[in-house]
């Protein structure tokens, strides 16, 4: 099973999954490229589905809907059936809500497509005001395999580790990142967020005295993570 990456509106990141005939659409966007994409390929669009139903994520979906007769995969379904299929390969589906309520994280092999949960270099704003919940949505996701590749639902990557080097000037994993990063294949590996991304980066003792040096609260995961989010 592959993954296609796709750039709209400036930093939006939307995804297609596709095999050796069908394809399933991820905040698909950038509509008429991934139409003439699947056109090229030869490919039969078979759903279309979302990370969460922000505006920016879903306005691909009726252009695709109406010009494949994909059948649309809603939020609800997806958070009760966990599993969706292509070409007898199981895509599975977790729920990590914290920047929505209903936030999911696709699973395909050794990638997961984020959306706002995790970027490339930071998290997204925890707008469903449950803060404990999107802590552990980024703990969930903090267990897999290091090698795990994440791919995010928007390009955030400069400003985020702008960001992460003000906090730790000497950190020269972040500087290795950025000489690394391609805007034409926005990702990242855990490995690499254990390195450069603060918000994933709250039990090492450099974080740590960080925030205790601001004054904030440090005696539990959950109090570094929400003194990181505070920032």
């Amino acid at each position: 099973m592959n993954i296609k990456q796709f750039r709209y509106s400036t930093d939006n990141l939307g995804y297609l999954v596709y095999g050796k005939q069908l394809a399933g659409a991820i905040d698909g966007g950038a509509t008429d490229a991934i139409l003439d994409f699947i056109a090229d390929k030869g490919l039969s669009l078979k759903w279309v589905t979302n990370t969460h139903t922000h505006a920016d994520h879903t306005t691909g979906n009726e252009a695709l809907l109406a010009a494949s007769g994909a059948e649309y995969l809603a939020g609800a379904a997806l958070r009760r059936d966990r599993i969706i299929e292509l070409e007898d390969v199981k895509i599975d589906v977790y729920q990590t809500p914290g920047h929505t309520k209903d936030s999911v994280t696709f699973g395909l092999g050794s990638t997961l497509i984020t959306g706002d949960t995790l970027f490339n270099g930071t998290i997204g704003n925890c707008f469903s005001g449950d803060l404990k919940g999107f802590f552990n949505s980024i703990k969930m996701l903090m267990a897999f395999p290091v090698e795990t590749v994440i791919y995010a639902g928007h390009d955030y990557v400069q400003e985020s580790l702008t960001f992460a080097k003000s906090l730790e000037p000497d950190n020269r994993d972040i500087d290795h990142f950025l000489k690394t990063y391609d805007p034409a294949h926005v990702r990242s590996t855990l490995q690499d967020e254990f390195k450069i991304n603060p918000f994933l980066r709250f039990n090492d003792e450099k974080i740590v005295l960080m925030l205790k040096a601001k004054g904030l609260q440090t005696a539990s995961e959950y109090e570094r993570f929400e003194s990181m989010c505070s920032i």
